[in-house]
Order: C-alpha cells, then structure tokens, then sequence
C-alpha cells in the first residue's frame, strides 16, 4: 500500500519521459494524472486509518560501508500521512489543471514527466526512515525543480531562474550534509529509530571543531537549518524563490504551495526530538522565521507581477510556519503547512486561470473589472485571499492565529520580535492580497481598448515574459492580437481543481484544527512531533491576553480598509507615494537589493575569477606549456627537420660528415676520460 503511494508517480513519470513520444501527449496526460489521482485515495485512506504508532516499512537495503548502514525504508507515522496527503493532493489536482493549461504546448509529455518524478522525489522525501534517504529526496527535488523552472529553456529568464533555483539551493544543501555527517559522528548512525532515542544522552556533548568546543546538537541543527533555509527560502537564501516564477504557473503552485518549500518545514518538524534539545538553534529558526514573514510582506507590497505577489506571500508565511517550530509550536506550524497547502494552490492556480483569460498577461496594471467576465475564477481567488488573510473560520484563520498566540505566549528568546514580525506581517499580507484583488478584478479596465494606449510599454513587457513560454513566432502572434479578446472563463479541467481547492482552503482549518492543534493533539500526534517536559506552549496559547488574539483579525481590517480606499476610493494615491517616497518605494521595489549585493559580492568575482582560470590558466598555462604547447613545439622542431630533406646528394652528403665527426669527437673524448682513469 505504501509502496503504491510512493512508486506510481515513479512509474508515470517514466511511462511519460520514455514513451512519451510513442503514446502521444492525451496518453501521457491520462496516465500520469492517474496514476497521481490513485496515489492520493490510498494516501487519504492511510491517513484516516486509527492508531499513532510509528511503522516501518522496508524497501531494500541501500549500502553499508564501514559502520554506516543504509537502508531505504519508509517511516510511517501521522506526520508523514499529513505530508503524504499534501503532497498527493495537491500534486494530482496540478496535473489535473495542467491539462488544460498547457493544452497548446507541444512538449507536454515532457513536462508531465516532470511534474510526475518531482512528486516522486517529494514523496521520497517525507517517507525517508533515515538522513541519507531524505537527503536523496532533497536533491531529488532540487533537480527537478531545476527541469520544471526551466521547461521553457528557449527562454534566456527561464534558464536563469532555474540556474539561480540550482545553485542557491547547494549554498543550503551544503550545510544540511555537513549536519548530516556531524549527526553520523554524534550517533553512529543516520537512521532515525538511532538517533531519537539517544538524543537525551548526548544533550550536553560538545563538538571540537574550528578550534572552538560547540554544543555538539546546536551546531548540528544549525547546519542542519542550513539546508531548510535554502529549500524553504528563509531571509538570505530567499532570492530564487520570485525568479521561480518564470516556470509555467502550475509548477508555482506545486512548487510554492505543498512540496519543495515545505521540505525545509517537514525536515525541522521531523527532527524536532533534536531540535528540542538544542534552544539556541530554536532561536535562531525563531528570528530567521520572523524577519523572513516581514521582509517578504514588505516586497509584496509593490510588486505588479501576479505571481510575484503569491510568491512573496508564500515566502512570508513559511516564515511563520518557522516561527512556529522556533518556540516549540510543532504541531501549529505543520497545522499551517497543512492549511497553506490549499490556499496557496488555489491562489497560484487561480493567477493562472487570471493569466489564461487575460491571453498570458501578468502585469496586474493591464487587468481590472474581470470580475464581470470570470465570475468563477473571481469567487476563486476571493476564498483563497480570505484564506490567506486570515478571516475567521477560513483555514488560515485557525493554523495563522495558533502562530502568533504561541509567539506571544513563548517565554524563549527572540519570541517578541517574532510575534511583533508576525502581527506586522498580517497587516501587510492583508493590504496586498487585497490590492492584488481590487487591481485585478475592480475597478476599470485597464486592458484591450480600455488601456492599450496607456500601457503600450507595459503590455509590451508582459509579452516579453510570456507566462506561456511557447515558440517565439508564437508568443508574438499572442501579443498580436492581445487585446483583441474579451477575457474568458478556463475549461473546466482548470476550474474543478480551483472547487476543490476552495473546499479545503475554507474548510479544512474547521475540520482539523482539534486534531492538529486541539483537544485531540497528543492522541492524533503520539510521537510523531517532539514535546518536552518543559514545552507547554500549545496549552499557554490558550490563556494569552484578548487583545492578543484579536491582534490578527483587527490587522486583517485594516488591511482591507487600507487598500479598499487607495485602490477603489482614490486610485491616485499608490502613485503619488510612490512619487513622494522614491528611496522606499523603490528599496521595496528591488526587494530591498538583495540580488544587486549578491551580484556584487558574490557573481561577479565568482564570473571574474572563473574568466581568469579560463583565459591565464587554461589557456595561457596548461594550453601554452601544457598538451598544447607541447603539440606546437613539435610542430615547430619536425617543420625545421622538413627543411632538411631537400633532395641534393651533397646536402645529405654534408649531414653524414657531421655525423661522423660527432661520432668521432664523442668517441675520443669518453675513451680518453676512460683511459685518465
């Protein structure tokens, strides 16, 4: 059963990549979908199957080599059914959507092999009984993030999101090895069954390293971290998560919404029996989940690309899914995991759908007053931004306000920032969710001939980052005839996944929220998340101040106030702020510079040292005094032999004379020193 879970994905992707071209792009389309749709109703059933103990499922052995032992065994326990069914869930309705979406795109059995084996890596990932297996997950993921980024590689802005995706993505993967090995030094073992049981004995050890002693469990967790701060784009190593969107919108949503970010977020969750046994690299998760909430929501508020506005809210709310984990929330943070899954999905998908009707425009200045032309979609994306907002008894309600109660209610250090980062944070994820509404679906028209002369340049710009990444000739005709149509309603192979999407992002808080974070928590949990004799924090949520829970509902209003009156009552006042605020408004437009200092810092001497090595040492030293210049000085000396053969007996006559008198002065000369001896 579990096996089926994991390998049909596996066996989809390979139908599709190997034979896609035989079976034909329907057949491929079918046969993935399905094979993902079989995988999610028995993941759904395991997880509503009683019992919280932890199973064991062995696959095949892997490798031994000295004292290391590898197996590739799945660890079943209620955290990995809740990722089995995120994973599952949105990853079927993605390629559902996607058949519609990539109707006109020619390569599609190539990019459903994609989706396929990127949800087989995912799946790799949660399952994994021990480090090794979950790092291979980990790449797994890395790698075919990197194919689905830059499935349009004709484009040049794809090929350079995927490659930004790739490497960033080491500078984390880098440390979560390094913790690997140091946890392997620790224990002596990589699997988790011998690990977890002996993290109380070595809570105190210390690890020389650097000619410094560390506490041995806080150096492995921040290494560990490390990793989690790259793959689930925490401050720092956040800069590849808005070049992501150059991908087709469905792989956003995948991407953004249930796998590749939150492996960062399952992995901290996972070895949370570590984590709890190192404070200060909880503090550390605390803080870096904080700043990361509002810096994000900071650039999120003036961004005009749709999808840059999702993604700098997906950005935001992992933050606080690390804040939740910081302070010892386990359960509240995977609570919100679970509830963004499918709101962030429908909201990524619901920009598709926007971006299908619009004819592949992304500027949010090109659209306006669609809600008279796409009433479903519409209804959509206002469930999905209620959700996400955090309005009452929507999913995000329950799993957002868990959040900030716990921040507040936490007595470990960096918790005030953290809470205060996160109250801030709702105000402005309030504020440009609904700006993203007003300037999409009110207001007037600002495309076709309602505003093509005003944004020429603009719609010009869009084109160019054609969200539908097809052949140029293609695009071009697309822009041709851009607003030559009336914005239409998506097929419904798009809007069914957007329906059941909506059901979850409204419902699924109020369903689960006893199990996840309720009454019944230590029974739905058991030992999945770690809890220490001392980490009360999910019971002290309940005792923080009124005004304390009220914080995020009244940050929601103002949010809405806010951008109800300056996108809807006075749409003239966004520019002159702007106008008014240059420094700010265009700090906050280059996401407060950080791809122009890390171009600068790190690019351009990597770039300047690499043309180095080309130019002086492969060329000049290993090509001139290497096989190279060897090869041209035989060139040079066999050219002058040549010379010699000229055909005249005297010349050769000449040669041999010189011969013999060398012969004969070598001759006297060794067989008179031969002689004085």
């Amino acid at each position: 059963m579990y096996h089926a879970i994991v390998f049909f994905p596996l066996i989809g992707a390979l139908i599709a990549g190997l034979f896609g071209r035989v079976l034909g792009a329907k057949v491929c389309e079918y046969v993935t979908t399905g094979c993902l749709a079989f995988s999610c109703l028995i993941a759904w059933g395991v997880f509503f199957e009683h019992g919280d103990h932890a199973l064991r499922v062995q696959v095949a052995h892997w490798f031994s080599a000295g004292d290391l032992t590898v197996d590739w065994a799945f660890r079943i326990d209620r955290l990995t059914k809740v990722m089995l069914v995120v994973v599952t869930t949105v990853s079927t309705l993605v390629h559902l959507y996607s058949v519609g979406y990539m109707e006109e795109d020619p390569h599609r059995p190539r990019f459903f092999a994609y989706l396929s084996l990127f949800t087989f890596a995912m799946l790799m990932l949660v399952t994994a009984d021990n480090l090794v297996q979950m790092f291979f997950g980990w790449e797994g993921v890395g790698l075919a993030s990197y194919l689905l980024i830059g499935f349009w590689y004709e484009k040049p802005s794809a090929n350079a999101a995927a490659m930004k995706a790739f490497i960033v993505n080491r500078v984390g993967d880098f440390g979560f090895s390094l913790g690997i090995f140091l946890v392997f030094v620790l224990f002596g073992s990589v699997a988790f069954d011998g690990i977890f049981p002996r993290v109380e004995e070595l809570k105190d050890a210390h690890f020389h390293f650097l000619g410094h002693d560390w506490h041995a469990l806080t150096l492995a967790c921040l290494l560990l971290f490390m990793g989690a701060m790259g793959k689930s784009a925490q401050f720092l190593l956040h800069t590849w998560l808005p070049d992501a969107m150059e991908g087709p919108t469905p792989v956003s949503a995948l991407i953004h919404a249930a796998t590749m970010v939150t492996a960062g977020v399952f992995m901290v969750a996972r070895l949370s029996p570590l984590f709890e046994m190192a404070p200060d690299a909880l503090v550390v998760v605390t803080v870096i989940g904080g700043i990361t909430a509002f810096f994000a929501a900071t650039v999120g508020l003036v961004q005009n690309d749709i999808k840059r506005v999702i993604a700098y809210s997906t950005c935001s709310q992992l933050g606080y899914m690390f804040v939740a984990l910081g302070v010892g929330a386990y359960s509240a943070g995977v609570f919100h995991l679970f509830t963004h899954a499918f709101f962030k999905a429908l909201l990524f998908l619901g920009a598709g759908s926007v971006i299908h009707a619009m004819h592949h425009e992304q500027d949010m200045r090109n659209m306006g007053a669609l809600r008279r032309f796409i009433p479903f979609t519409t209804a959509m994306m206002t469930i999905g931004t209620l959700a996400l907002i955090g309005f009452p008894f929507t999913a995000g309600y329950y799993s957002k306000d868990a959040i900030i109660e716990a921040a507040y209610a936490s007595t470990r250090p960096g918790h005030t920032l953290a809470f205060m980062a996160t109250v801030i944070a709702a105000l402005m994820t309030s504020f440009y969710s609904w700006r993203l509404f007003f300037m999409t679906f009110e207001g007037p028209a600002r495309w076709g001939a309602h505003g093509h002369d005003a944004h020429a340049h603009d719609d010009h710009h869009a084109a160019a980052h054609d969200d539908h990444g097809h052949a140029v000739a293609t695009a071009d005709a697309h822009h041709d005839d851009h607003h030559a149509h009336t914005p239409h309603e998506s097929p419904l192979v798009m809007t069914i996944p957007l329906a059941i999407l909506a059901f979850g992002a409204l419902f699924a808080g109020l369903i689960f929220k006893d199990r996840f974070i309720g009454e019944g928590m230590d029974a739905f949990w058991g030992h999945a998340l770690a809890h220490g004799h001392d980490n009360h924090i999910m019971h002290d949520i309940h005792h923080v101040p009124a005004l304390v829970s009220a914080a995020p509902f009244i940050m929601m209003l103002l949010g809405f106030v806010l951008a109800f009156w300056m996108y809807l009552r006075r749409p003239d006042v966004p520019h002159t702020l702007a106008t008014q605020m240059p420094l700010l408004y265009n700090f906050l437009l280059n996401k407060w510079y950080f791809d122009e200092i890390y171009d600068r810092i790190f690019v351009r001497p990597a770039k300047w040292l690499g043309l180095f090595f080309w130019k002086e040492g492969d060329g000049r030293v290993i090509d001139g005094f290497g096989p190279d210049g060897i090869s041209a000085r035989v060139v040079d000396v066999t050219r002058g032999v040549v010379r010699l053969q000229t055909g005249y007996v005297y010349h050769y006559a000449f040669v041999m004379l010189v011969g013999v008198a060398g012969l004969v002065t070598w001759y006297l000369m060794t067989g008179a020193a031969g002689g004085a001896h």
